[in-house]
Order: structure tokens, then C-alpha cells, then sequence
């Protein structure tokens, strides 16, 4: 027996694309969450065979849904709800993206001064 309705959002949260249900329900009031290319409201009901085009803080989806989840389960379990269609070079900028801004050094000119930076600052001031 299948499930009967599930929202986008409960189902975007199950699958674990976002950390919380309202975050997935955010998304898709601030039209984050697309079907076909048309903005999607949270209370939409998922069908398996819908492709959505989701865009989170880390990169933009898209996604084909396989199958109904409408718990959230472990990340090894939920991967086999949906297939992760995205185009390839979406994936190549997400990969320069995070190989040039992630270096864990901070950007500079931004923020106070770490202390590395104060004890060269206290260095160059003494002569």
C-alpha cells in the first residue's frame, strides 16, 4: 500500500537535504524548490517520477524521486529514495568553489585580528 500524500517539505527534510522541516518549508516559500520550473509550495504532494530543482546553502539539486520516505532516516538509507541527477557542471563548480574559499584561512581584511596576526602586528611595532 503506498503512501497516501506527502508534502515536498516533509519529504526534502526526510531525505535529508535540510537539516529541519522548516527549513525545507523556508525553501519553498522563498521559491528554492522547483518543479518543472515552476516554484513549489511546502504543502505540494510528491509523486515518484518528479524531478525537483532544489537549491540549499551548499549547491543546487536536482533531484528524481524514487521512492516515498516520510521519516527521516540514516544518510545510507536515504540516498536510496531519490537519484541525484544534477548536471556535471554544476558538480565542477561546487568542487572549485570549495577547493578555492575553504582553505581555513580567513579571508583578509575581514574580522578581528587573530592572534598570529597580533603578535606579528606587537613584532613590527617594537623595531
Amino acid at each position: 500500500m503506498e503512501k497516501e500524500k506527502l508534502r515536498i517539505d516533509k519529504y526534502l527534510w526526510a531525505i535529508r537535504l535540510f537539516k529541519t522541516r522548516s527549513q525545507a518549508a523556508d525553501a519553498c516559500d522563498k521559491s528554492k524548490v522547483k518543479l518543472h520550473g515552476d516554484n513549489v509550495k511546502a504543502s505540494k504532494a510528491v509523486t515518484v517520477g518528479d524531478e525537483y530543482e532544489v537549491k540549499t546553502e551548499a549547491k543546487r539539486w536536482v533531484i528524481k524521486v524514487t521512492a516515498l520516505l516520510d521519516h527521516r532516516v540514516q544518510y545510507n538509507e536515504a540516498i536510496k529514495y531519490y537519484s541525484d541527477i544534477t548536471p556535471a557542471e554544476e558538480l565542477d563548480r561546487i568542487q572549485f568553489q570549495a577547493a578555492t574559499f575553504h582553505t581555513g584561512k580567513r579571508m583578509s581584511k575581514q574580522g578581528r585580528p587573530t592572534k598570529k596576526d597580533k603578535r606579528e602586528i606587537d613584532g613590527f611595532m617594537d623595531f
